[in-house]
């Protein structure tokens, strides 16, 4: 079993940030391997038990996808996930977390765990979650780059967030 956490402080809301994590139309325009989501089932008025299909690029032009079941979730806050595998015992979990500083100033925690149990990947479990790590972090840091850029998008929420 692995484990990756890290946290960025971005220069926007929390609530800026939470909007654009939750329109998946625009995932593809900041996160690098993201081909494509798509809401197989909306969840309850919160957004607890949506699932998505996150459709991504992979090594040597293919692209796979990943069935997500969303939970925990608390508005401008963060939710938990779980990527559910193919077979029991492989599915990941992690946590998105956004901690309101100041007005316009978050800190986002992100945390994920991951098992790969089965040859021939058990053999490459850490390279290949280095590379995804990688990927997590810089689709994080784009899409606060992403909201600096696109000062139309939700400014409304620009100045939210804790007094």
């Amino acid at each position: 079993m692995r484990e990756h956490k890290y946290t960025l402080d971005m220069p926007h809301s929390a609530e800026r940030l939470w909007a654009l994590f939750q329109d998946y139309d625009r995932w593809t325009e900041y996160a690098p391997m993201v081909v494509g989501v798509e809401v197989l089932h909306p969840g309850d008025e919160r957004g607890n038990g949506l699932l998505r299909r996150v459709i991504y690029k992979m090594p040597l032009g293919r692209t796979g996808c990943a069935l997500e079941l969303v939970t925990d979730v608390v508005a401008n806050q963060g939710y938990s996930y779980r990527m559910i595998g193919r077979q029991p015992g492989q599915d990941q979990t992690g946590a998105v977390r956004l901690e309101a500083l100041a007005p316009g100033r978050t800190r986002l925690h992100f945390e994920e765990r991951y098992h790969l149990p089965t040859a021939p990947w058990k053999w490459f479990e850490g390279p290949i979650y280095k590379f995804i790590n990688k990927q997590n972090e810089t689709s994080m840091r784009r899409a606060s780059e992403w909201l600096a850029a696109h000062p139309e998008y939700r400014p409304d929420l620009a100045a939210q967030g804790a007094a």
